[in-house]
């Protein structure tokens, strides 16, 4: 769905910089106008018909409230976010009066700009479906959280129901998402966790071997050195030989 922007106000690095700055975080915005003046605001308003509209109060020719004001009158006023250095109540009331969302002071950040921009689009238009990237960076901050709690938790007894719900997902999705991202499963992930730490642990050569496969997270020394050799393709003790 095509969404129009405007943004009017007198002062060029504000009104150029909250272009550019949408244009490189969203491209939800098909159009986006600039006005340097309130008739400049005016004329857009009449022959482009934007959806959302950021308006400065005091610009030259005509103020941000008379635009609203001929605006509103030829019933073609756009969703409104004053932005002003003014914050005197006469023109706040005004312009809440007259129709606009948000009264803001300057200077705002443009973060915040775009983040009420988009939420004056949802407003209108609902909410946007997210795209491919959005939905894959999710994806992987998911993984990325679970990988932070195995890290920090790999010598509990573990399971991959404890990390799913810490990470706030299903079971289920969870083990998708490993698999996907990672190419193994929970259960081989977190092995290889224990099993790195595991061998730092030999490496010191002050623990026996049985009470390293307690300190990170196995609870039976046989299953522990089964999956030693399975991933480094030694047992404990020959690593342990190996690295003396």
């Amino acid at each position: 769905m095509s969404i129009k922007l405007l943004i009017a106000d007198d002062e060029d690095t504000i009104r150029n910089g909250i272009a550019k700055y949408i244009q490189l975080h969203t491209d939800r915005f098909d159009k986006i106008y600039l006005a340097a003046n309130g008739r400049e605001a005016l004329d857009i308003i009449f022959r482009d018909k934007p959806d959302i509209m950021f308006l400065d109060v005091q610009m030259p020719l005509m103020t941000g409230i008379e635009v609203m004001q001929e605006a509103r009158r030829a019933d073609a006023l756009p969703y409104t976010m004053i932005l002003s250095a003014y914050d005197e109540f006469k023109y706040c009331q005004q312009a809440l009066r007259l129709g606009a969302r948000e009264y803001l002071l300057k200077p705002v950040r443009s973060s915040d700009i775009l983040q009420m921009a988009n939420h004056a689009a949802d407003e209108l238009f609902g909410a946007a479906e997210p795209t491919q990237t959005e939905l894959m960076e999710e994806k992987n901050h998911l993984v990325e959280l679970a990988r932070e709690y195995v890290e920090e938790h790999y010598y509990e007894n573990l399971m991959l129901a404890d990390v799913a719900q810490k990470v706030g997902i299903s079971s289920g999705y969870l083990s998708t998402l490993f698999q996907r991202q990672l190419s193994k499963g929970f259960v081989d992930y977190l092995n290889e966790v224990r099993i790195e730490h595991a061998c730092t642990y030999l490496l010191q050569n002050y623990l026996k071997t049985y009470e390293i496969a307690y300190k990170v997270g196995f609870r039976d020394e046989k299953y522990f050195s089964k999956v030693f050799k399975k991933i480094k393709g030694q047992s404990p003790s020959e690593y342990r030989k190996q690295s003396q």
